[in-house]
């Protein structure tokens, strides 16, 4: 009876075991070349400074770059032409909501033209238009200063816009945190009228829906759910490249049961993101575990493993799927199916202080199997005898 109420114990504790990714930012920019006009297929090169992280990519045929899907965090910015880095900028804090604007003008000759390209360019990042003076004033035809006025007022009707955005994104932001779904969905949902484009906007408006969701049954739960399911849509519809929201979906779709599907955008999040190719499968065979589902759950566990060879909770949690196979003989003791020792005592060398760390030693003790922790660490420097 012991040796059964560790195997419960074990399968309830994966409801707190999931793993959920943050929210995405982005960093676009012009690039200027140094013989003036724009860049065409300059490398600029995105290197996380806060962790380690490093991305890439090239301006398109009108110098314009734009990379998505980036974590919230701390950027060093680069541009290489022909192999050579040729500007850089350090220290870019990236945010939630509009694109953090990082512009390069590589033109080194004094020319009127560079210069007010960079008046322009500086204007555009602190939101002020530029001020004309007498002599420019003059200079302009009728048309051109009707021109002029006419983007002015523009610009300023878009930052009126931006900062209604804004404030609507930050409340929604703050509301879900305090799980106010209620007041989320209003402020995000008018987020997304503001901006249909804003990916982390229909992504936040997703998690308030499904946690709105999760207070209610029956039809209102169902009808609730499939706007998550909707906005989580949205968001993969303007950037389906992005691992972490295809990771967040699949817990959505696991709360509505939705279990194929769920299956499927846990794979696609490991397709898209192979380095963490075995938490997606671990977060799989996790949820799968949490609907019953046995068989295929295990053999999520198994590929996660395949994966990620030092993920320790999947060796844990594929242990207690084998736990489930094992027989008793006439006296009552433990046959385990092969492979399950080693599982738990992979376990406890990878985390031997982890949460999973007593059940694994009393999975080990019923089985009558020796408890090892004397994990070493491949990389470690060899320690010199003494003579």
């Amino acid at each position: 009876m012991k040796f059964r109420n560790l195997v419960v114990a074990a399968a309830g504790a994966l409801f707190c075991a999931l793993t959920s990714f943050a929210q995405i930012t982005a960093i676009e920019g012009m690039v200027i070349a140094p013989e003036g006009g724009p860049a065409v297929k300059a490398l600029v090169k995105i290197t996380r400074t806060d962790i380690k992280g490093s991305y890439k990519c090239n301006t398109d045929k009108k110098g314009h770059y734009f990379y998505n899907g980036l974590p919230l965090g701390t950027y060093n910015i680069a541009v290489e032409i022909d192999g050579k880095e040729v500007d850089g900028v350090n220290g870019v804090r990236t945010r939630l909501g509009d694109p953090m604007p990082v512009n390069f003008d590589l033109q080194k000759i004094a020319q009127q033209k560079a210069a007010k390209a960079a008046q322009a360019t500086a204007a555009a990042q602190s939101g002020t238009a530029p001020q004309l003076s007498k002599e420019q004033e003059r200079g302009m035809t009728k048309e051109q200063k009707e021109a002029y006025d006419k983007a002015i007022k523009e610009r300023e009707t878009s930052m009126k816009k931006n900062k209604e955005l804004n404030d609507a994104f930050t409340a929604g932001l703050a509301a879900l945190q305090a799980k106010d779904y209620d007041t989320a969905i209003t402020d995000l949902a008018k987020a997304s009228e503001l901006d249909p484009k804003q990916v982390a906007v229909w992504a936040q408006l997703a998690e308030a829906y499904v946690g709105s969701a999760q207070k209610k049954t029956g039809p209102d739960f169902d009808a609730t759910m499939a706007k998550g399911v909707e906005a989580y849509g949205k968001a993969l519809e303007l950037n389906p490249a992005d691992a972490a929201t295809h990771n967040n979906f699949a817990l959505a779709l696991a709360k509505a049961k939705k279990f194929p599907e769920m299956q499927a955008e846990l794979q696609k999040a490991a397709e898209l993101d192979p380095p963490k190719a075995g938490q997606y499968y671990y977060n799989l065979g996790a949820l799968l575990v949490n609907a019953g589902q046995s068989e295929p759950a295990g053999a999520a566990f198994k590929k996660a493993i395949e994966l990620d060879p030092n993920h320790a909770e999947s060796y844990y949690q594929y242990g207690v799927y084998l736990v489930g196979k094992a027989s008793f003989d006439k006296d009552g003791k433990v046959i385990p199916v092969a492979g399950t020792v080693d599982a738990f005592q992979k376990y406890l060398q990878l985390s031997p202080t982890g949460q999973f760390a007593d059940s694994a030693k009393g999975m080990l003790t019923s089985m009558d199997a020796k408890v090892d922790t004397s994990y070493k660490n491949p990389n470690a420097p060899a320690v010199k005898k003494k003579k």
